[in-house]
């Protein structure tokens, strides 16, 4: 089965972090997320968080550092998430090509529904155990 690969920005804010809601109609539709997306072909991980999260939210970040690898197997397809920890540099996020955003605290997740791959990232965070200076 193809594995495909993810980038994806947690991006803290005054204890708050930035969750962005999927389109409908696209595969997890509706759900919530932490930005970013596939890895194109000739493209590092990295490159891709920058270029999705420009093409997404509008904002440029710094150089992003590797949190976690997530590996999910959907029934269609297997997913591998490349988590960041990464900074806003220039811009205001604000929704370009994802249905919404907003700034969460760690506690509040909970009432947002995420796809099942991001959940081992969400307890870390809820639990404390991690966080990015």
């Amino acid at each position: 089965m193809e594995v495909i690969e993810v980038a994806a920005g947690i991006i803290a804010h005054e204890g708050r972090y930035l969750i962005a809601r999927r389109k409908a109609g696209v595969h997890l539709g509706g759900f919530w997320e932490f930005p970013g997306g596939k890895r194109e072909a000739g493209e590092t991980l990295e490159e891709c968080l920058r270029r999705e999260l420009w093409e997404e939210l509008n904002i440029r970040i710094g150089t992003p550092t590797p949190f976690q690898i997530v590996r999910h197997e959907y029934p269609e397809k297997v997913v591998e998430l490349h988590f960041f920890w990464c900074r806003i540099e220039t811009g205001t996020a604000v929704a370009l090509d994802c249905a919404e955003v907003r700034w969460v605290y760690p506690n509040e997740m909970a009432a947002f529904e995420f796809p099942q791959a991001d959940q081992p990232v969400i307890a870390a965070l809820r639990e404390k155990k991690v966080s990015f200076r």
